[in-house]
């Protein structure tokens, strides 16, 4: 039976924002393993990614890991204004990595963590391989998980239904679809969808593609803007006053202005919304929001309206009646939204190379009939809807676990865990989460200037908690354990206590660009 090794903290994640908390504990003198069973140390699901044509959603000046270097990576680019490949920016992180593991302070474990348990005031997290890891604080980085299989999807689809894009199989479907040429049905019309068409399309498919969500909405393209910041203090409260806020603002000053001033604000915002006022943003604006908010690169907008235009792009409106296996293929229903489609407007902007988009609804097309009205035939069908959007039903062996033995607990919106207003998960001592995890209470939390905020702030908040102990042994003359803590934690001020925005403060003053860091960011969950 292999040993238990005993360590201050275990990391589980081994993507951005487990990479981000593990080395901003090397800094802090502070001892770490990062445990990641998926093969992507260092990486996570967005930027592992071996494809050129998958580019990063915002500029390399925004992308910096390190909250007090914001050039960081733009220097690596030597590019800050451009949209740099995410297998480049996933080499970064390893590189960021690397560093931490060879500081001596970060222990990576390429393994999977299926249980996690309270033991005599640690964590012990139990290994698929049969060892184990007891450590004083643990911390949940897993990062957004595969999304959940669709209910109009029949188990005779086989493999010609891809519930996870960002797998082995999906892969090999593109190459199959590549090679025939045959129809593709993409469910959802957010940022996975866009990554799933640059995929085929760089594999050199030609055959058409179908893109369908209830509303037909898809990520809004970059160009350039004046930015227009406000202050706290001249947003209004309520969800109704804020919408009508935002609408009047973006005719004064337009709307990727009037978007991106609410960015510095956007925790207090959402916090300040009422649980029913949370709900109906998430059923009702949501999908509006995503598509302003979380933008793509003009290069890439310009590639999907191109496909728009020569016929091989279709993005839809309605929803999925059935789908059946027919001959070899998969049979869809589709039910369209309203008639006529309204195509989207775009033209080169005089001023600059940046695509400027209208703001009409954007879909194109409807799927033509095939052996009965609103019946497609598609080779494949990709679920492109995003990210698992409920948590009670995560599939992730060791979060499944502690959920069923009430270690953590959903949100009051079902989305991620309960956290407080320092990241500790409820229910139980010495526990934190990052990232998605805590988009119930945060909302923003996907992008890497808000989680590389919020490593930050575990990081010290960690540093608090373990370093008091550590000063108390040595005065006490006790064994300290060799790899517990050593040094001082940097200073810092106190820690608040249970506040709205709890997080680092963001400057936004300088640059204005929307933070979306391409990661699994696409809560698009149209199409069911």
């Amino acid at each position: 039976m292999k040993s238990d090794r005993r360590v201050p903290v275990a990391i589980v994640g081994g993507g951005f924002s487990g990479t981000m908390l593990a080395a901003q504990l090397a800094r802090r003198g502070i001892t770490s393993v990062l445990i990641e069973g998926g093969g992507r140390l260092g990486h996570g699901i967005a930027f592992s990614t071996d494809e050129p044509a998958h580019v990063l959603n915002v500029r390399s000046e925004s992308m910096s890991a390190w909250p007090d270097d914001p050039d960081h990576f733009a220097r690596e680019t030597g590019d800050p204004r451009g949209f740099a490949q995410r297998r480049h920016f996933g080499r970064y992180l390893r590189s960021i990595l690397d560093e931490a593991i060879a500081s001596g302070r970060v222990e990576p474990i390429a393994d999977m963590a299926v249980a996690a348990v309270r033991e005599a005031g640690d964590w012990r997290i139990d290994l698929e391989d049969g060892g184990g890891v007891v450590a004083r604080a643990l911390v949940l980085a897993i990062g957004n998980q595969p999304p959940e299989p669709l209910n109009a999807v029949p188990a005779a689809a086989g493999e010609r239904f891809i519930n996870n894009p960002w797998g082995g199989g999906a892969r090999a479907a593109v190459r199959e679809a590549a090679a025939s040429g045959g129809e593709v049905l993409l469910i959802g019309t957010g940022l996975t969808m866009i990554d799933t068409v640059l995929s085929l399309a760089a594999a050199g498919h030609r055959g058409r593609i179908v893109a369908l969500s209830r509303r037909g909405q898809i990520p809004k393209a970059h160009a350039e803007f004046a930015a227009a910041p406000v202050e706290a203090g001249e947003l209004p409260e309520g969800l109704l006053e804020l919408w009508r806020w935002l609408r009047r603002r973006s005719g004064e000053v337009g709307w990727r202005a009037a978007v991106d001033s609410l960015r510095p604000h956007s925790h207090a915002l959402w916090q300040g919304l009422s649980l029913a006022e949370q709900r109906r943003f998430l059923r009702h604006a949501r999908p509006w929001w995503d598509a302003h908010r979380h933008r793509i690169a003009p290069e890439v907008a310009r590639q999907i309206v191109d496909m728009v235009a020569g016929g091989r792009l279709d993005i839809v409106a309605g929803r999925i009646v059935g789908i059946r296996e027919i001959e070899g293929a998969l049979g869809v229903e589709i039910r369209r939204r309203g008639w006529p489609l309204t195509p989207l407007s775009c033209a080169e902007s005089p001023s600059s190379s940046a695509l400027r988009c209208s703001d009409v609804p954007q879909t194109f097309g409807a799927p033509r009939p095939s052996g009965g009205e609103g019946l497609g035939r598609f080779e494949f069908v990709f679920n492109c809807t995003g990210p698992l959007g409920a948590i009670g039903r995560s599939r992730d062996p060791m979060l499944r676990r502690m959920l069923d033995d009430g270690l953590v607990r959903p949100d009051r919106l079902g989305i991620g865990l309960e956290v407080d207003g320092r990241s500790r998960a409820a229910g139980a001592a010495n526990l934190w989460a990052l990232g998605p995890l805590t988009k119930g209470r945060y909302w923003e939390i996907v992008a890497v200037p808000d989680i590389r905020g919020q490593a930050a702030a575990v990081a010290d908040d960690i540093a608090s908690l373990l370093q008091p102990a550590v000063r108390a042994m040595r005065e006490h003359k006790s064994n300290l354990p060799p790899d517990l803590v050593e040094g001082e934690p940097p200073a810092r001020e106190a820690l608040p206590g249970e506040t709205l925005n709890p997080l680092p403060e963001k400057d936004y003053t300088q640059k204005q660009q929307p933070f979306c860091d391409g990661e699994e960011n696409d809560p698009e969950i149209d199409g069911r």
